[in-house]
């Protein structure tokens, strides 16, 4: 079995969990004899490619497949992203807005045909347009090695059009992977229409589609109209190969309780807050730890000085590789209140490293993880509860932080993939 994937980053360089999760997927697919060829936007070399053969988007030409720009847009039946959007606009200076943009891409789209386009594989201003560019680009690859896979994977909403694209230009089956959608990231008066439409058109497109959680598959079923039968769950899994347990000085005598995510409404960082304050009455010897970037993280800096907890608050920016390993190995409790999250790799990360999780009940993991602490991300007393709790009494923690190791080490990639190549091998014909 062969595979022509679609990324849009693997480590070492990535911003989320996305790239992570590649990574496990392609070793996975390896250990179970599946041969896969990665493509991303951007690589920039140093890519570790012992299980996977890994395709720089921005090596690759628009190929002269077909005999005119129209054509190849009318076998992908591809439609142009809008993009850098002005909102706010009235409905005459959109439509104004909006054609004047379309004839631009169209301009653009025949000066760049035929030519390498340089990806930022970032996800910037004009991430649109890289997605529009990149269904271009994918569409030349899978041309050019139609030979070499049976089956086309795309992961997220930022490579599924360059999954159809494939499909379209050679019909091979296309596998889409949902590890979000667009009501994960914000609520569901609040989605980026142009997202939701990306997301669904691949979900339709697609010959099977592949969710991370349950939760997940049922929000790909009553939120975008996907047949059952064609939904499958796969939960994710962490890939520890390699790993060497890591001693840290911790430099304090304090208990340490950590957050690490991206600082967005998503993963509930004000509900972290409001329960470390409750901890905090309670106890003084902790320190909490908030580990990440976003969009809420002056926001959250001012609530902590609200609180008047500032002295017992730390915020340490984006970690990556190594730092998050020592972060792990310096806590004593980790913490993830997500208010949607699809699955969530961190708690396994943590539990494997020995440290007890408290996970909101609203995340995929909660599905598989029976030795972490469940609670809602709203409830902000059972979160502190149950951080005391852990805090205060050793044979506790101790329990929690033995069966969990045993738990996660049971959910590896190896298995998650086994379960992938069945997905495979059900629409290769």
């Amino acid at each position: 079995m062969r595979v022509l994937m679609f990324g849009w980053e693997f480590p070492p360089h990535i911003a989320g969990g996305l790239g992570t999760a590649c990574e496990g997927i392609v070793k996975g697919l390896a250990y179970n004899g599946v041969e896969t060829l990665f493509v991303m936007p951007s690589a920039s070399g140093d890519e570790d490619q012992s299980a996977t053969t890994i395709i720089n988007a921005s090596d690759v030409a628009v190929d002269a497949m077909t005999e005119s720009v129209d054509d190849f847009l009318d076998k992908v039946r591809f439609v142009h992203i809008g993009t850098n959007m002005v909102p706010y606009l009235d409905p005459e200076e959109f439509r104004t807005v909006v054609e004047s943009e379309r004839k631009r891409q169209i301009k653009d789209f025949r000066i760049q045909y035929g030519q390498k386009f340089k990806f930022s594989g970032k996800y910037g201003s004009n991430l649109m347009e890289e997605v529009a560019r990149y269904a271009m680009v994918g569409g030349t690859i899978a041309m050019q090695r139609r030979d070499e896979f049976d089956v086309i994977h795309a992961h997220d909403w930022l490579t599924y059009y360059a999954g159809i694209a494939a499909k379209e230009l050679t019909g091979k089956p296309l596998v889409v992977h949902v590890h979000a959608t667009s009501f994960d990231r914000g609520s569901a008066e609040n989605i980026d229409t142009r997202v939701f439409a990306i997301e669904k058109r691949g979900m339709e497109e697609a010959d099977k589609v592949v969710a991370v959680s349950d939760l997940t598959r049922n929000i790909v079923i009553n939120k975008y109209g996907i047949s059952p039968d064609k939904v499958v769950t796969v939960h994710n899994a962490v890939d520890f190969s390699g790993r060497e347990d890591i001693e840290v000085e911790r430099g304090v005598k304090d208990k340490v309780v950590t957050f690490l995510g991206r600082i967005t409404f998503q993963k509930g960082p004000e509900y972290f807050i409001e329960a470390a304050a409750k901890v905090l009455k309670r106890t003084g010897n902790v320190r909490f730890v908030m580990a990440g970037s976003g969009d809420m993280m002056n926001r959250s800096i001012r609530h902590v000085a609200r609180l008047g907890i500032s002295d017992r608050f730390h915020f340490t920016g984006f970690l990556r590789g190594a730092d998050v390993q020592k972060m792990f190995a310096v806590s004593d409790v980790y913490i993830m209140p997500s208010v949607s999250e699809p699955f969530g790799i961190s708690p396994l990360e943590a539990m494997r490293t020995g440290v007890p999780s408290v996970i909101s009940k609203q995340s995929g993991a909660a599905e598989v993880l029976a030795y972490a602490f469940k609670v809602d991300f709203w409830d902000v007393d059972a979160m502190a509860d149950d951080i005391y709790a852990l805090l205060k009494y050793p044979a506790l923690s101790r329990f929690a932080a033995k069966y969990g190791y045993d738990e996660v080490n049971a959910l590896k990639w190896n298995g998650a993939t086994a379960k992938l190549k069945k997905v495979y091998e059900s629409v290769v014909k």
